[in-house]
């Protein structure tokens, strides 16, 4: 027969183990009061596009790479005829083409039959698009999920990125004064690693 007193000590270890948690949860919440509570997504910014070697949209036989990328601010946009959200922005793509804004597509994950119907029945607002079918290009680039957008500098630098459909609204306010910047920067010739350069950047382009 077990020992009363030990039986005891059990029953209060037992009881205590759940107030302890508690009490460290509470600690926990009242330690995040008054901080802000939104994560933001940076790890894709400030860094070169990941090196890839990939099949050409319209033409699979064909690989291109970064080399084949403009030398001049561009955008790279994430897309894929199963998305929905992407059939949404796709007009509004169509728009900056026809202003010339430069744009590469990364079609992702998408059966190419599907994705070059696509762009034959809405239009191609890319300068060429390439295959990422198996999705490793876009995790290196640092997708959360399609469509995404990003901002590269003249130096094939990545400087924003957009989560969510490029949209009159999200244009105007954050990504044409990010592009403005990065191609006056690009005419000057600016060294955008200099510490100035590179903050003015990071300010206009969060």
């Amino acid at each position: 027969m077990s020992d009363p007193v030990m039986r005891k000590s059990q029953f209060k270890i037992w009881f205590l183990i759940p107030l302890i948690v508690f009490a460290g949860l509470l600690v926990m919440f009242f330690a995040r009061l008054g901080k802000p509570t939104e994560i933001v997504i940076d790890n894709a910014l400030n860094r070169p596009v990941p090196a890839f070697d990939l099949p050409l949209l319209s033409n699979p036989s064909k690989n291109v790479t970064n080399a084949d990328l403009p030398k001049t601010p561009f955008l790279i946009n994430v897309w894929g005829s199963w998305c929905p959200t992407c059939v949404v922005e796709h007009p509004y793509l169509m728009q900056l083409h026809n202003q010339g804004i430069p744009m590469v597509g990364v079609n992702y994950k998408d059966e190419i039959d599907n994705a070059n119907s696509y762009l034959a029945d809405g239009g191609d607002p890319f300068l060429f698009s390439f295959r990422d079918y198996t999705g490793s290009f876009a995790i290196d680039l640092g997708l959360t999920g399609a469509p995404e957008t990003f901002v590269v500098d003249s130096e094939g630098n990545i400087r924003q990125h957009i989560i969510g459909e490029v949209a009159a609204e999200n244009w105007k306010s954050r990504i044409e004064p990010c592009m403005s910047l990065l191609t006056k920067l690009g005419q000057q010739k600016s060294d955008l690693s200099a510490p100035d350069t590179a903050k003015n950047i990071a300010e206009v382009c969060k």
